[in-house]
C-alpha cells in the first residue's frame, strides 16, 4: 500500500459518474475502505454529460471523476461546460476509452488532477482519488510521525523529543513537535520551556483561522524546528475533542514537512484519531512480560484500524537491561508479538533524566547522539531525505480550465 496514502483521509465529498461496470463496482466498495471513513462519496452510473446536468440544479463537491465514451474534441467541450458548472476549488478526474499520452498531458494542462484509462480496479480509484484529496487540501508530501508507548513510563516522551531533534539536526528537516497530553504533558521540562497555551486555546485559535495568536503559543529551540508550548491545561477534565486536535495538526501540515506527536498521555479518542492519521507509528515497550503483553493488544487494534496493514509501524524495545534475568529474551519478543522490532534500546537512567531535568538535547553526549543515530532510519523510509512544501493553493479545474482557454484565445 502506498505510504503517503495510507491515511485516514479528510473530511471531503466526491461525485463518481461512471458506465463501466467493473469501474462502477470499484467506486461502489471505496466506501469499505477505511481510509474514506470520513468521505462522502455519490456513485452515479453514467457520463460526463450527466455530471454536467447533474451540476445544474446541484453544488459541486471537492472532487468529481467522470467517464467519457470519446476523447474526441466534443469531449473537450464538455470538458467546458463542466468546469463552468462546477464551484471554485472542485478538482477533476477524467476516465477514458483509451491510453493516450498527449491527452493526458492536454487534460492535465487544463486542470484536470488524472486520467485513467477504464477499467480501473478499486486499488487504483483509492489510491488516485486518496492523492488528489490530500494534495487539494495541502498535506501532500508532509509527514505525520506518532509516537506511542504499551505502557507508562516506558520512554515515550524522551524519544519523541530525541526523534524531533534528530530530524532537525541531522535530515535537516523543518518539524513541528506537540503533545497530546493537555495537562499531563511533560513537554515543557523535556524542551526547557514555560508552558504558554492549552491546547484548548490552540485549537480555538486554529478554528478561527487566528495565526497570529497560535504563531505566539509556539517555542521555537531552533530555526527550522517548531514547539506547541502546551500543558497549560486542567488535568482533571477533558477540554478538546479528537476531531479539533485532528484539525490543528492538518494545519501544521500545511506549513511543516515534519509533524511527530507524543501520544504517550493522551485520552484514548485522540490516540486512535492520530494513529489512524499518521504516516509512522513508533510504539514503544519495555522487555518485560507486562509492557509486552499490552503492545501485543495494541498493535492488534492498530492492525483492525489499518484493514490489517502494520507496515506503518515499527516497535522499539526500550530500557533493555532495566531487570535482567526477568525480562523476555530478545528473541522471544518478535513470536510473542508477531512483530519484529525494528530497534532494541539499552537501559541508561542517568542518560535520560539527565536530559529530561535539564532540558537538553538527548544528543548533547555521546551515549545519546548514538540513540539518535539509532533512531534516524527508522522514520527516513517515509520522509526519503527529499522532503519539500506542496504549495497548498493549487488551481482548481475552473481555474486552470480558463486560464488554459484564455491562452488558446
Amino acid at each position: 500500500m502506498n505510504t503517503e496514502t495510507n491515511i485516514l483521509l479528510p473530511s471531503a465529498a466526491i461525485d463518481i459518474f461512471v458506465n463501466d461496470e467493473e469501474t462502477l463496482r470499484a467506486a461502489r466498495q471505496l466506501q469499505n475502505d477505511w481510509r474514506f471513513a470520513r468521505v462522502k462519496v455519490n456513485v452515479q452510473q453514467g457520463y460526463v454529460e450527466n455530471a454536467i446536468e447533474f451540476y445544474k440544479n446541484n453544488k459541486s463537491p471537492n472532487l468529481v471523476l467522470v467517464e467519457t465514451a470519446t476523447t474526441e474534441e466534443s469531449f473537450i467541450v464538455q470538458l467546458g461546460e463542466l468546469s463552468s458548472s462546477c464551484h471554485e476549488g472542485t478538482n477533476a478526474i477524467v476516465i477514458g476509452p483509451v491510453n493516450d499520452v498527449n491527452l493526458y498531458r492536454d487534460l492535465t494542462s487544463m486542470g484536470v488532477s488524472d486520467y485513467l484509462v477504464k477499467s480501473v480496479s478499486v486499488e487504483i480509484l483509492s489510491d488516485v482519488i486518496s492523492k488528489t484529496l490530500i494534495k487539494s487540501l495541502g498535506t501532500s508530501k508532509s509527514r505525520l510521525i506518532s509516537v506511542i508507548g504499551s505502557k507508562g513510563g516506558v520512554g515515550v516522551s524522551a524519544i519523541t523529543q530525541a526523534l524531533a531533534w534528530g530530524l532537525v539536526d541531522k535530515m535537516d528537516q523543518k518539524t513541528f513537535l506537540m503533545d497530546a497530553a493537555g495537562g499531563w504533558s511533560s513537554l515543557s521540562v523535556g524542551m526547557g520551556f514555560e508552558p504558554l497555551t492549552t491546547l484548548h486555546e490552540a485549537i480555538k485559535a486554529n478554528e478561527g483561522g487566528d495565526s497570529d495568536s497560535l504563531n505566539r503559543m509556539l517555542f521555537k529551540p531552533h530555526e527550522k524546528l517548531s514547539v506547541l508550548a502546551s500543558g497549560s491545561d486542567t488535568m482533571l477534565e477533558t477540554s478538546i475533542q479528537a476531531m479539533d486536535y485532528e484539525e490543528l495538526i492538518t494545519e501544521m501540515m500545511k506549513s511543516h514537512p515534519v509533524v511527530v506527536v507524543d501520544l504517550s498521555a493522551a485520552i484514548p479518542s485522540l490516540k486512535r484519531t492520530v494513529l489512524n492519521q499518521s504516516h509512522e507509528i513508533i510504539m514503544v515497550t519495555t522487555p518485560t512480560l507486562g509492557s509486552l503483553r499490552l503492545a501485543r493488544s495494541l498493535l492488534q487494534e492498530i492492525k483492525l484500524l489499518h484493514d490489517g496493514d502494520l507496515s506503518s509501524v515499527d516497535l522499539i524495545v526500550n530500557m533493555a537491561g532495566i531487570a535482567a534475568g526477568k525480562e523476555v529474551p530478545h528473541k522471544d519478543i518478535e513470536a510473542a508479538l508477531g512483530h519484529k522490532p525494528s530497534l532494541t534500546l539499552p537501559f541508561d537512567s542517568k542518560l535520560f533524566m539527565t536530559s529530561e531535568n535539564e532540558g537538553k538535547k538527548l544528543s548533547s553526549v555521546t551515549a545519546g547522539a548514538e540513540i539518535v543515530t539509532k533512531l534516524l532510519p527508522i522514520v527516513n523510509r517515509v520522509i526519503g531525505g527529499d522532503l519539500e512544501v506542496k504549495n497548498t493553493n493549487n488551481q482548481s479545474l475552473l481555474d486552470k480550465f480558463m486560464h488554459a482557454l484564455k491562452g488558446k484565445g
